[in-house]
């Protein structure tokens, strides 16, 4: 992760706020996981704190959906309604970015994610979200993009449309005002 600016302690307190308000109006997203728990290590770790602050400021909406027992993390999930507003235009990669020779946008996926310290959804990922709620019912989330797929010039993205959860392709290049990338963070 790349030096960022640390949270003063009134910012880190909103934002424990925030994430306690969220954490208790969506208990079904983190079933047998205590938030004081949570609280504990999110005090403890202003890093991720920092993280979790713009994944909320791009419009993520970050949650807690699991927790990984073998490095004893709780796992946080961009869980907004539809894309996050603050990361949407995009290409995928800078490959795709840069192959654009008109349009071009400003950023792209995996730049804007690597630069915030979160990874991008992966496919498996993203359905397991899906089993969370109702996502992406208007937008699309670009997800990690196997290499064999990436190779031969394109990227994946899903959304959900017909109470079904779809996984689609598109040239990396192509970037659309309603589709963002959702994220995920271990703290």
């Amino acid at each position: 992760m790349e030096n960022r600016k640390q949270l003063s302690a009134s910012q880190q307190q909103a934002l424990i706020n925030i994430l306690h308000v969220r954490f208790e109006k969506h208990i079904d997203r983190h079933q047998n996981i205590e938030w004081s728990e949570v609280r504990v290590k999110l005090e403890d770790d202003p890093e991720k704190l920092s993280i979790l602050q713009e994944m909320e400021t791009t419009g993520g909406e970050p949650d807690v959906v699991g927790y990984d027992k073998t490095t004893n993390e709780f796992i946080f999930y961009d869980c907004s309604e539809e894309s996050p507003k603050g990361r949407r235009s995009l290409c995928y990669d800078r490959e795709g970015q840069m192959s654009r020779k008109e349009q071009q946008p400003q950023n792209n996926a995996i730049d804007m994610a690597a630069t915030m310290g979160v990874e991008i959804l992966t496919e498996q990922q993203y359905r397991e979200l899906q089993q969370l709620g109702k996502f992406d019912l208007k937008t699309s989330s670009w997800l990690q993009t196997p290499d064999d797929v990436r190779k031969l010039g394109g990227s994946i993205f899903g959304d959900r449309r017909y109470d079904r959860v779809f996984i689609y392709h598109n040239g990396a290049q192509s970037y659309y005002a309603a589709r963002a990338f959702r994220s995920s963070l271990k703290v």
